[in-house]
């Protein structure tokens, strides 16, 4: 679809990435694996088999950076506010995927917290569940702001990488489903990597002393090369 590199495909992977977390979720609490009126498995995969199709029909990625109601032939009638007629195939692609985006969530939410009443268990607990994935998600819109170049010119890399914290996290609540732990995985140890980057971009002094210093050849605080007469005096001649 052409999303390139830019907040629509993290929001697209941001979508996708809680899907899988939040249905292994409710798995590992209700012993039953449930999947959303709109599930990735089904609706999911026909909808990129279906975007896969035009895309070769039409020739290139390009189709979907128009307007989707003109395109259908939609008149720009007056009752039709301009931002909504001109939305590209892309943004009501995100539309879409939002709204099933929460549905899904609340739904997954909501079973849970049903079975978890009717086993006699607290039904609040559980949600607490969702507090690792959120709170990793909080740090990847704060990197990439300070950090536009990855954004913009490594998002790959970068999208590999939040990738692996996913599948490793959801990896941790399989293994804890199947073994019966009693204690639901929040700690998850990919995450750090991203909250020191964060932590450093959030340091631009540290950057520019250090530049200079490497560019000069100097330490900040202390003389890295003391004064010594002989060689001042071999220097001089």
């Amino acid at each position: 679809m052409n999303l390139g590199q830019d907040w629509n495909t993290i929001l697209t992977l941001f979508g996708s990435t809680l899907t899988f977390y939040v249905q292994t979720w409710d798995e590992y609490y209700t012993r039953t694996l449930t999947l959303g009126i709109v599930s990735g498995p089904v609706e999911g995969i026909l909808t990129l088999c279906i975007v896969y199709a035009v895309t070769a029909i039409k020739g290139g990625g390009s189709y979907w950076q128009q307007s989707m109601l003109q395109t259908f032939g939609i008149a720009n009638h007056a009752f039709i506010p301009n931002y909504v007629y001109n939305l590209t195939y892309v943004e009501w692609y995100m539309v879409y995927g939002g709204i099933v985006l929460v549905s899904n969530t609340l739904q997954s939410a909501l079973h849970v917290m049903q079975t978890r009443r009717k086993d006699s268990k607290d039904p609040i607990t559980p949600l607490y569940g969702l507090l690792p994935y959120f709170a990793t998600w909080a740090l990847v819109p704060i990197y990439l702001y300070l950090q536009p170049i990855i954004l913009h010119h490594h998002i790959i890399p970068f999208v590999f990488y939040m990738g692996l914290i996913n599948a490793y996290a959801v990896g941790q609540i399989i293994i804890a489903h199947l073994t019966k732990n009693p204690e639901f995985p929040m700690y998850n140890v990919l995450t750090l990597p991203l909250a020191l980057a964060v932590l450093d971009s959030l340091g631009p002094t540290y950057d520019i002393i250090t530049t200079i210093c490497d560019y000069l050849d100097i330490w900040c605080l202390t003389i890295k090369h003391p004064y010594n007469e002989k060689s001042e005096k071999k220097k001089a001649k």
